[in-house]
């Protein structure tokens, strides 16, 4: 009678463990949906990586400023509920000097696509950034951003630049 017991709480035991699929635990590293990287580069000297200097980048209607200092390349999330992200770069944000800071709008239009992964993990949102009008600058007489071009119009992931800022 005790080794029946020992066997099927065996058996329960591992029975717990066979249950267990690989696709219940969503994995440290998993790909989920993607930022968009943006590199900034010399107007002047077209291949030249150019940093920025206290930069902030707001996104409408968002309290959040992400800032970045003494880099070329940044990652700024897009919407993942609308085709439509604008944000508020604003170079030399912090300086005392306020006729040096200056405020450029850009909109982001593009499609998305909700891609599954797993269960664990659930689904992440690509985007593919329209083909036609994918960035747009608003009009702005001092603008410190003098070109866009856009490297990748599918946003997949992190590993690639997604679009070129000369400045």
């Amino acid at each position: 009678m005790k080794k029946l017991k020992i066997i099927i709480v065996s058996i329960l035991i591992a029975n717990c463990f066979w249950s267990c699929e690989k696709d219940d635990i969503c994995e440290a590293g998993t790909p989920t949906t993607p930022n968009l990287i943006i590199e900034f580069y010399d107007n002047l000297n077209a291949g030249t990586k150019k940093e920025v200097t206290n930069l902030n980048v707001v996104a409408e209607g968002s309290i959040a400023i992400l800032k970045f200092n003494g880099v070329s390349k940044i990652q700024i999330p897009l919407k993942t509920g609308i085709d439509l992200s604008q944000f508020k770069f604003t170079l030399n944000a912090t300086d005392p000097v306020t006729s040096i800071t200056n405020e450029d709008i850009l909109n982001i239009n593009y499609t998305r696509e909700n891609v599954y992964i797993s269960r664990a993990c659930g689904f992440k949102t690509v985007f593919k950034l329209n083909e036609s009008g994918g960035i747009v600058q608003a009009t702005d007489p001092n603008k410190w951003i003098k070109e866009i071009i856009i490297q990748k119009y599918n946003i997949l992931n992190e590993n690639e630049i997604h679009v070129k800022i000369f400045f």
